[in-house]
């Protein structure tokens, strides 16, 4: 259902992106990759190439950065225009402090890159999508968007907007071909909390000790179901979590 279709991921360099490409790549979907970290993302590319035969392009982009995503996306090579399937799934998460000691330049690179980002990836390629009456968009959340734990509030502000973005895509979509998944991980075993503590790997190893977590393949094969359902189904929303995890805050680090 998906072979020679183009699906543009955000954040395609590492974790969750990474694990959508092979996912897609390995169900005959064309990709554009989109990530800052351009080396990783070629790499990648010609290793999805190489394995799949697809046909793969990387794309450095900072999503953060609206006069670039509109340069880039919105000049993509003629055959790459029509973009069937957008995966928002660049964000991040920056420190683990209460509010009154947070960082401004922490909670401005988590909304620019989270909120805004995902807004204007969208703003450029769902109007094409609309234009043709066909396509769909995965958008990458977490259960911080649907709980607020300590020390997360602008992570989890931020995700909470993700998820009434993606309720808002599926209102202001009604009446056309176009769909719209939200899909909102627990704990999954990436760069995320690396990233977050700023390179601190015993920090982020912490994280994820004592239980097996989701990985980003876990997640990826979510976003590959909704994406090849019928075209009348539109799975809009879902809560994934590793069987140890029962909330944000409420894991169980046995082992199991």
């Amino acid at each position: 259902m998906l072979k020679n279709k183009i699906t543009l991921i955000t954040g395609a360099s590492a974790g969750i992106g990474k694990s959508c490409a092979e996912a897609f790549a390995e169900a005959g979907s064309n990709l554009i990759l989109i990530a800052r970290r351009i080396e990783l993302a070629e790499k990648l590319a010609s290793n999805l190439r190489e394995k799949y035969g697809v046909e793969c392009i990387a794309i450095q982009l900072d999503v953060r950065k609206y006069d670039e995503v509109a340069d880039r996306l919105g000049n993509l090579p003629e055959k790459w225009q029509n973009v069937d399937i957008l995966i928002n799934n660049a964000g991040l998460a920056r420190g683990l402090d209460k509010i009154q000691d947070g960082s401004l330049d922490d909670w401005e690179e988590m909304i620019d890159t989270n909120l805004k980002g995902l807004l204007y990836v969208s703003k450029l390629i769902l109007p094409g999508m609309v234009a043709r009456d066909s396509g769909m968009v995965v958008n990458i959340g977490s259960i911080a968007g649907r709980e607020v734990y300590p020390k997360g509030n602008v992570y989890c502000a931020t995700k909470h907007a993700v998820r009434a973005i993606s309720q808002s895509m599926v209102i202001d979509l009604n009446g056309t071909n176009v769909r719209t998944c939200n899909i909102d991980p627990g704990m999954v075993e990436t760069e995320f909390s690396l990233v977050r503590f700023r390179g601190d790997a015993p920090k982020a190893e912490q994280v994820y000790k004592s239980f097996k977590p989701l990985s980003g393949d876990d997640v990826a094969q979510i976003a590959l179901f909704a994406a090849s359902r019928p075209p009348h189904v539109n799975i809009q929303d879902i809560m994934v979590t590793a069987i140890s995890q029962a909330s944000a805050q409420i894991v169980n680090r046995t082992g199991v």
